[in-house]
């Protein structure tokens, strides 16, 4: 039996962390490729310091003078993203930062297994859904991206014009019974526009906002609120400390309370299982929860490169199951291919849609109606239920 009274924490970075520019960056190259060719291969790298962006990696398109023209195009995607996220610092500015472009074309020993239908890399992948939100998602990151969602929002409609877009928040969650009960202790720190606004003053500008998002009752007189505990934050994003695509790897899935593979999602196409396989994991976990067989599901898949098929298939529903794993196990072979050709495939994921995953989570999001998060679609319960 799990633990059932226990605190934990969880974290989210803005779109305006340095690393998570860096993934917006990478992600933004890949949906221009795949817009050029929906079969494009992407494995792009972003570096972003004071000053300056180095993009590198490998990129493979069909049609040569496609491939010749889109590397002319990577400098405009990059400024699109740096203006559109709001940076218009002195030392890091959309319109005077230096951009660099490495990339160079997809090994060709790579490709060779790729091309058979095999998975772009060997590894494992680890999907999590749990019944503590709606979401099917554990409530501390859920919440967590929550409010830094909201204020991007009060900061990009003008109604907190001294916010800027470097920020992380940070929830403590008390559970009782399993299911969360309490806020004991709420951190953000957000870049400010001025010098001379202290923690105070950050605090009335956001405090409206987080007490909005979080549940009225989880928030009492003992909640700890630590908000820019250290005090200015004027200088940020890249100008403040460098970023790079894949770091941010916790904040993307689970938040700490489910295991990770280790691969990163941003800027890989979906030939990579570190990436779509990934989805397929939280795809048929959120759908196990969601078809009543568990309360909690953590599902692993792994892969071996240029192999289709996965090499194994690993359920724990954490003893809230009602029947058997090994019986889930067989359910989900038999309701998705798993292959790397059929996951992507099933979940439409050979679209321009991941620019959107670059911040506040890859998970708990709505499916949206071009195929942007088809991983979180409920529509494998019926199909579950059957083959079980």
């Amino acid at each position: 039996m799990s633990r059932q009274n226990y605190t934990f924490t969880s974290e989210s970075v803005s779109e305006g962390h340095p690393d998570k520019l860096c993934d917006r960056i990478s992600d933004a190259v890949l949906d221009a490729f795949l817009t050029v060719e929906p079969n494009a291969r992407v494995a792009c790298e972003t570096f972003a310091t004071s000053g300056m962006v180095v993009i590198g990696g490998e990129v493979g398109l069909s049609d040569t003078e496609k491939l010749r023209s889109m590397m002319g195009s990577i400098d405009e995607i990059a400024r699109d993203c740096i203006k559109d996220i709001g940076y218009e610092q002195e030392q890091f500015h959309w319109n005077t930062c230096h951009v660099l472009n490495f990339l160079h074309q997809q090994s060709a020993h790579i490709a060779q297994g790729v091309d058979r239908d095999g998975a772009g890399d060997q590894g494992i992948m680890f999907g999590y859904a749990t019944r503590e939100t709606p979401e099917f998602m554990p409530a501390p990151i859920q919440y967590s991206h929550a409010i830094l969602r909201r204020l991007r929002e009060a900061r990009k409609s003008g109604a907190e014009p001294t916010l800027r877009p470097d920020a992380k928040s940070q929830i403590s969650l008390r559970y009782e019974g399993g299911k969360p009960v309490e806020v004991t202790s709420i951190v953000l720190s957000t870049q400010h526009a001025f010098e001379n606004q202290t923690s105070a003053d950050i605090r009335a500008i956001v405090e409206p906002y987080i007490r909005e998002v979080l549940p009225a009752d989880w928030i009492s007189n003992q909640t700890e609120w630590w908000i820019n505990p250290t005090g200015t934050f004027v200088i940020g994003g890249p100008d403040g400390d460098a970023g790079l695509t894949g770091r941010k790897i916790i904040v993307d899935t689970y938040g700490g309370a489910a295991p990770h593979g280790g691969g990163a999602f941003s800027g890989k196409d979906p030939t990579k299982v570190d990436r779509s396989a990934a989805y397929a994991a939280r795809y048929l976990a959120k759908n196990v929860v969601a078809s009543g067989l568990a309360d909690r599901c953590t599902l692993q898949l792994s892969y071996a490169i240029g192999v289709a098929k996965p090499l194994s298939i690993y359920v724990d529903t954490h003893g809230t199951g009602v029947v058997p794993e090994d019986v889930i196990e067989r359910a989900v072979a038999s309701v998705m291919d798993l292959t790397p050709r059929g996951i992507r495939t099933h979940l439409g994921l050979n679209r321009p849609i991941y620019a959107r995953t670059s911040a506040y989570g890859h998970f708990g999001r709505a499916p949206e109606a071009d195929g942007g998060f088809s991983w979180e679609r409920l529509d494998l319960v019926e199909a579950l239920k059957s083959a079980v």
